[in-house]
Order: structure tokens, then sequence, then C-alpha cells
């Protein structure tokens, strides 16, 4: 299945995210890089149009969850475009129907001046990402706890950050 190409653009202070492909935690350090980027004063929302996405991991959904509560801290709505019942099945196993809002219009303009974010391939940066989406999704819902702990123990202990308390 083909890899997710994630493609940003901005609109008079909303930012437009398009997903084509299988969104892993391949695609997600630079979209994790742009979510800590994100200023409260500089943005009114953001679109997450899902409607040529085939499929995310639990790194790209908790990278989404960390955009998510971010926005709510500021004010605004994340919202979840064209999302099929997959997509909502999936996100919705996280919890993460709690800080999304699912909408099935796009108000993204044909002309959008798109940019891919791209890939990283810098192995800490991917382990790191990878390490905070997972602490997100168990910061959104307690019941995703039992379902990440050994991941989020795994990458700890594989970047030496186990006897760290949980960031943030």
């Amino acid at each position: 299945m083909k890899q997710a190409k994630v493609l940003i653009a901005r609109n008079n202070g909303e930012y437009h995210i398009k997903v084509e492909g299988r969104a892993n935690f391949e695609c997600s350090p630079p979209l994790r890089n742009f979510a800590h980027g994100l200023e409260c004063q500089d943005c009114k929302g953001i679109f997450i149009d899902l409607s040529e996405c085939a499929g995310m991991d639990s790194t790209f959904m908790g990278i989404l969850a960390m955009m998510g509560l971010k926005a709510k801290k500021c004010g605004y709505t994340v919202s979840i475009v064209n999302a099929d019942a997959n997509m909502k099945n999936l996100l919705n196993g996280l919890g993460l129907q709690k800080i999304f809002n699912y909408t099935e219009i796009s108000e993204v303009e044909l002309t959008q001046k798109w940019e891919d974010t791209g890939k990283s391939t810098d192995k800490t940066e991917k382990a790191e990402t990878v390490l905070e989406a997972h602490e997100t999704l168990m910061k959104v819902d307690k019941e995703n706890i039992p379902k990440f702990k050994t991941v989020v123990d795994f990458v700890r202990k594989d970047l030496g950050k186990e006897d760290k308390p949980e960031s943030k």
C-alpha cells in the first residue's frame, strides 16, 4: 500500500491538511513539527481531509490528537473532513471523537497552494514522534493506557528516557 503524502496549505488563518495514501509513523515527524510550531494567534482552525487516506497507524493518529489538544487549548477546532466509516472507527476507537469535529464538507479551494511536508529519515526523530504520539493518545483517553503502555515503555527505553516521568 502506498505510503502517505501529507500536504498542507494555509488560507486566511486556517490550515488545510490533505492525507493521501497510508499514514504511518514514517510521515508523522514533519506533521509533529508542524503541530509544535502552531501559534494560537496565527490559527483560526485546522481541516484534515481524509478522503484519500487509505489507513492510519496509532502514531499518526496520536499526532492528529496532539493537534486537536493544542487547538482546544487555543480555542479553535480541528475538523476531520470526508472521513469514511473506517477512518472514523479508527479515530473513535482511540477516543478521539472527544477532540475532533467530523464534517463532510471541505472548505479547501481547488486552487490551494499545497506544500508537501516530506518524510523524516532521522531514526531518533521518528522514535521521539512515536513516543509523543502514544503518550498523547494515553492522555486523551485513559482506556488507551493499556493499549499503548508497552509501546511507550519500549520506546522510552530505546531512547534512554526510561527513568524520566512522562513529558508534558
